[in-house]
């Protein structure tokens, strides 16, 4: 791996050829006995930082790195890649339902109003029966695991990825949360992963004085420009046997690393990763934070332990997951034109037998604090979830055969489910306005109207209640103040969450490998633990 070089041939100025060896994790001891065994090839060896032969390295490789990022998954696996939007048969599919659409509603308008709510309410309800599962059998928040003593050398390497664009703002909080992570620093390498062209995060990191185990992994500009691409083409240069994502804005439990490890030590090779939960450390900075944050307790407390707990499809959150590094490489990494190579991921993994699950220290992050910054970043996650849905459903009988029916049903409701279900909200709030309105001014309404109405209403009391139940139970007590707050401002964020998949769907049709960057920025209300001591790295080790 390059990641991993421990030795390359070069030639030297006057033509002979010589071995550069990197003394990272090298037995010096043993090379010194060696060495003064064979004189001879001592003079044909050069000793050289670690850094400067990786740096030598990935600029002769530059170019092969970016090819592999960018086709790796498409020339392996091209069935799991979402380079090309649809397939043949689903473009005929979505072309002739479309034309049939127009035709029925122009020739049946009512009827096919209602067939078409009862198509999408099939979605709806399937997303609130799931809820409603979880909310009836949610775990309670659980203590971090108990852990072990250890023992160092029985440690393995373990690789920590940043990626980071247009985050000058965060570095040094980043770095002061990455420090605190407990682990060998013999055995502890962090990449932090950036586009050569952004020039701001890239000095705001040089400003800092770095740890000999943190490592800048510069980008080449090469579309698509996305996470998993970046993430694809920094993978080769890490040697860990586990891995793990952040994002630039986390600031993961210090003893994060040293649990999933022990997870995966106490389970069988066919555990490929583990998701950290992921809590919002600003929920009071605003009611979308408020919204974002019950979300998030809804979904990593509740739905992802339920998930896995019943060996079912787990979507992956966006950071905190940690891999197994044999796993990862083996099922293809990250799908370089998926927008959310999370989920996409966690799908594979479960499709080529794999199982995922979760572990109990959380990662802290900021939510949006504004909808203007909200609303891309959930168009991307719907646009993602799109993509993934399409590019699983290229062979239905063989997604059915590789998952089994009950992980195979639970896989529609978290990819179209959602996607669908938030398209229809707004679908169901109008025809309930409407036909208020309709009644309101005095019409009679005929049956179907009044079906329309019950159905709809049904769909959205259900809806909320299913949201703000499952929330409710997976929040601790002491944030559970306020609830009528996040009652009365549900209608209001799903009609948010569903003009996000209105957009998602036109961006999945005119851009769908566009990345829309969130901003970050240091939180207001960042926990006094994580502050203090602003040295990058401190020197903490295995106990």
């Amino acid at each position: 791996r390059q990641g991993g070089v421990r030795k390359a041939v070069a030639v030297d100025e006057t033509g002979r050829t010589v071995l550069l060896i990197a003394p990272d994790r090298l037995d010096i001891g043993a090379m010194v006995r060696y060495l003064r065994n064979h004189r001879r090839i001592a003079g044909h060896m050069r000793v050289v930082p670690p850094s400067v032969l990786r740096q030598a390295v990935q600029r002769r490789v530059r170019t092969n790195l970016s090819r592999v990022a960018v086709n790796g998954l498409f020339d392996t696996m091209p069935e799991f890649s979402a380079r090309f939007v649809l397939n043949a048969w689903q473009g005929i599919v979505l072309g002739a339902s479309s034309v049939a659409l127009a035709v029925c509603v122009a020739l049946a308008p009512l009827t096919s109003l209602f067939v078409l709510h009862i198509i999408l309410s099939v979605f709806f309800l399937g997303c609130v029966a799931l809820r409603l599962a979880v909310s009836r059998n949610v775990r309670k928040r659980e203590a971090p695991t108990l852990l072990r003593a250890m023992k160092t050398e029985e440690m393995p390497v373990y690789t920590v990825l940043v990626a980071l664009y247009k985050e000058a703002d965060v570095v040094p909080d980043l770095l002061v949360a990455l420090g605190r992570l407990v682990w060998p620093r013999s055995k502890l390498e962090i990449k932090l992963v950036c586009e050569s062209d952004d020039r701001e995060t890239l000095a705001a990191i040089r400003a800092q004085q770095l740890r000999s185990y943190i490592e800048v992994i510069e980008v080449p500009p090469q579309g698509p420009r996305t996470k998993p691409k970046a993430l694809s083409y920094a993978l080769p240069m890490t040697t860990g046997e586990l891995l793990v994502l952040y994002d630039a804005e986390d600031r993961p439990h210090p003893f994060q690393l040293v649990e999933a490890w022990q997870r995966f030590r106490a389970s069988g090779n066919d555990l490929a990763c583990v998701q950290a939960p992921l809590e919002i450390a600003n929920r009071r900075e605003s009611w979308i934070a408020g919204m974002f944050g019950f979300e998030y307790s809804a979904l990593f407390n509740g739905i992802l332990p339920w998930l896995a707990d019943r060996n079912l499809v787990l979507p992956l959150g966006g950071t905190s997951n940690h891999f197994r590094r044999a796993v990862l490489e083996n099922v293809g990494g990250w799908d370089p034109y998926n927008v959310t190579e999370d989920a996409d991921l966690g799908l594979r993994l479960a499709r080529l037998g794999y199982r995922t699950g979760t572990i109990a220290s959380p990662t802290y992050e900021d939510a949006p604090t504004t909808a203007k910054v909200w609303l891309p970043q959930r168009t991307r996650w719907f646009k993602g979830w799109a993509q993934t849905w399409l590019v699983h459903m290229r062979d239905i009988r063989q997604l059915l055969r590789d998952l089994g029916h009950a992980p195979f049903y639970v896989s529609q409701i978290l990819t179209a489910g959602m996607l669908i279900s938030a398209l229809a909200y707004a679908v169901f709030v109008a025809t309930v306005c409407g036909l208020a309105a309709y009644i309101l001014a005095g019409h009679i309404p005929s049956f179907p109207h009044f079906g329309l109405l019950l159905l709809d209403t049904i769909n959205i009391v259900f809806g909320h209640g299913a949201f703000l139940a499952l929330g409710w139970w997976t929040l601790p007590r002491t944030e559970r103040r306020g609830l009528w707050k996040l009652t009365l401002l549900t209608p209001v964020y799903w009609m948010l969450l569903s003009a996000a998949a209105w957009r998602a769907i036109w961006q999945l049709y005119r851009c769908p490998h566009t990345w829309e960057k969130t901003p970050h920025r240091p939180s207001r209300t960042r926990k006094e633990k994580l502050r203090g001591n602003t040295t990058v790295g401190p020197a903490l080790t295995a106990p």
